[in-house]
């Protein structure tokens, strides 16, 4: 796996179509969820992303600094793809972008919005859940914060 942590305008137009692609793929294919990807939060975004020895895009988290999303720094748009998902790409990408955050935003207040059958995973990586659920494009989601 290469790991690689671009800004919007460091992407190029490849690494990012094949960005939303794996974004749709699994976000509105796999979950059966059409909902709008394309939020205008990408330009302000940190983009970190895994990607095999090939290039092929596996992994990829978005970033935000304290204020860009919540009032914490946030990580969202967490995804692997579906071949990859029993390797442990997914802690490993967690964990790697929570690092990304602590260096690039100097803080360890992380805030996400999971998806409620995720809250095992996220409370693995240290992730404590606010008990604010909410619904999101008819998925139940909740607040979680790791400080």
């Amino acid at each position: 796996m290469k790991w690689i942590l671009k800004s919007f305008n460091e992407l190029s137009l490849s690494e990012f179509h094949d960005i939303i692609q794996l974004r749709l793929d699994i976000f509105v294919v796999e979950q059966d969820c059409p909902y709008m990807d394309l939020d205008g939060k990408d330009k302000i975004a940190y983009h970190f992303f895994g990607s095999t020895e090939e290039g092929k895009i596996i992994a990829y988290t978005r970033l935000f600094g304290p204020g860009e999303y919540y009032k914490e720094a946030a990580i969202g748009r967490v995804v692997v793809h579906k071949d990859h998902r029993k390797y442990g790409i997914g802690f490993e990408l967690m964990k790697r972008s929570i690092e990304q955050i602590e260096s690039l935003y100097r803080t360890r207040t992380i805030k996400i919005g999971a998806q409620r059958y995720l809250r095992k995973f996220y409370e693995s990586l240290g992730f404590k859940s606010t008990d604010e659920f909410y619904m999101e494009d008819g998925i139940p989601h909740m607040y979680m914060i790791k400080s």
